[in-house]
């Protein structure tokens, strides 16, 4: 069995937040990457896992989220990285793909120690779950080309306290081991 997951954070968005127009160029510009690590993780027969944000909805599920996302009007951000049938699929509220979710059980139950993380935002929920991860001792790996921005500046800085501060490994999509 496999010890590392693919997770994908907050993939599944309709991007109507006050930020949206300053994100939405570095998501298209990390879709392609993304998409191309989920497709090599899936072939891997390594765990995808999806950790999205509720939007307040409390009453929602994954495939109320997605379908909302998939009528949205950026679903051509959506469709490329939507799960499938076999991606587990993890609601959060707040920024760490950790805090107040069942994520770090689930891992456990999978035996997964090592987690690649891609999606968006990398100063917010990337940097605040790398260092979830890193207090639980997980190990964890961080692409800078599948992972989307709000501000570049803040993205570079939080990448570099992620590989300094937290042991992140930091390196391209395509240069990422997916098996130990």
């Amino acid at each position: 069995m496999p010890d590392t997951a693919l997770i994908v954070i907050d993939m599944i968005n309709t991007y109507e937040h006050k930020d949206a127009e300053l994100l939405l160029p570095s998501v298209r510009e990390a879709l392609p990457a993304m998409r191309h690590l989920v497709h090599r993780t899936r072939e891997a027969g390594i765990e995808v896992i999806y950790v999205n944000d509720n939007f307040g909805r409390w009453r929602s599920h994954h495939d109320e989220l997605l379908q909302t996302a998939l009528k949205g009007p950026h679903a051509d951000l959506v469709e490329p990285i939507r799960p499938d049938d076999d991606s587990l699929f993890v609601v959060k509220a707040r920024h760490s793909i950790f805090y107040q979710t069942p994520l770090e059980y689930l891992l456990g139950m999978h035996g997964i120690n090592r987690i690649i993380l891609v999606g968006q935002v990398t100063e917010q929920c990337v940097l605040y779950s790398a260092l979830d991860a890193h207090i639980r001792h997980l190990t964890s790996v961080v692409p800078p080309d599948a992972v989307a921005h709000i501000h570049r500046d803040l993205a570079d800085a939080a990448l570099q306290m992620m590989e300094r501060n937290m042991d992140v490994e930091i390196c391209a999509s395509n240069d990422v081991r997916l098996k130990r």
